[in-house]
This record gives structure tokens, sequence and C-alpha cells, in this order.
């Protein structure tokens, strides 16, 4: 484990409460902060017992690995940079983690295809300034890779407005903690 504290997350609760794990130092990487964490989990606590996850631009991997951590039945974790993926798949060696899938990918070209099974909850919080989320929320509504009743995440700068959600998304949560405004949206077919 690296002395750097800097380059540290800290799952929040869960089977590995408290642990501190190493994220990649990448440049522009930043870990959800703990307290919107912990609010995101209260919103989806219900539902995060065995859910299917896709942790989109997973970075740091602080939401995958606290949805692992609370129950989830697995995470898909997919990001572009290479020394994250290698972070993230240490990370779960190290933790024993056998229910997540770490893949290096583009998440507009990965989110093009059809995917194999749909998932419950899918966390959004792409790289802040490069207009990703609306492209993302389009693929994800119109391929099909969310189930009925599917919970989405979106996390992007406080100074930046959310864009025009998919007609058949309901947003039910929306905050603001120092730069970051975070919403939760619900999907019905």
């Amino acid at each position: 484990m690296p002395r750097n504290t800097r380059n540290q997350l800290r799952i929040i609760a869960g089977e590995w409460r408290g642990r501190k794990l190493p994220f990649a130092d990448v440049e522009g990487l930043r870990p959800t902060p703990d307290r919107v964490r912990e609010t995101l989990f209260n919103w989806l606590s219900p539902r995060m017992e065995g859910a299917r996850c896709l942790d989109l631009f997973a970075g740091s991997g602080a939401l995958g690995l606290e949805a692992l951590s609370r129950g989830a039945g697995e995470v898909i974790m997919l990001d572009q940079h290479p020394k994250v993926i290698k972070q993230l798949q240490a990370n779960l060696t190290l933790l024993t983690c056998d229910r997540a899938v770490v893949q290096q990918a583009d998440v507009l070209s990965f989110l093009q295809q059809a995917p194999d099974k749909s998932f419950n909850v899918v966390f959004l919080d792409p790289p802040y300034r490069k207009n990703l989320l609306a492209p993302c929320c389009e693929l994800l509504s119109k391929q099909a890779w969310l189930a009925k009743g599917a919970r989405v995440y979106l996390e992007i700068e406080s100074d930046h407005p959310l864009p025009v959600l998919p007609d058949n998304w309901e947003l039910v949560h929306s905050k603001k903690a120092g730069q970051v405004a975070y919403h939760l949206a619900i999907f019905s077919k």
C-alpha cells in the first residue's frame, strides 16, 4: 500500500467498512467524496443486495467497490486508462473479490453494443467538462442496458447544468456538495 494517503479512498460501510485502498495517480481522477457516497448509498440501500451494477468511468473504483462492500451481486467496472485498470484489479485481488469484472474500454463505444443482461444500478460519473453525460444517458436508455426500475447515479460539476434526461427517466434525488452536483434517476420502460 503506498504511503501517500492522498491517493487513497476509504470504503464507508459493509463488508470492507473502514478499509483504505490506493487508487491510480492519474490526472483528473477524483473519487466521489465520502459524504456524497454516504448519501448515494442511503438512497440505494433497499436495492443494493444482489444488484447487478455497471460502474462507467470507474476511476478510483470508489462507487463500484462501495457497492460490492454493501452486497452488490456483480459489478462491471469500465475505464480507459491502463494504470486505473491495473490498480482496480489489484484492489479486487487484495479484497479477494470475485464478484467484479474490470474492463478497459471507451465507455461510449462500449455502450453502443447490445448488453447480455440489463443492470439494476448504473454509476455515471464521467470526467468533468467533457460533455459525456448526455450521450451516455441516451445510449443506456436506447441500447437496453437498464432493467425496469433501474437506478442511475449521475455526477456532474456543480456549476454545470444536468442535461435533459431521456423521457423514460424520472429524476428522484438531487443534491450539491462543494464542486459536485449529484442526482439519482429511475428508469421506467
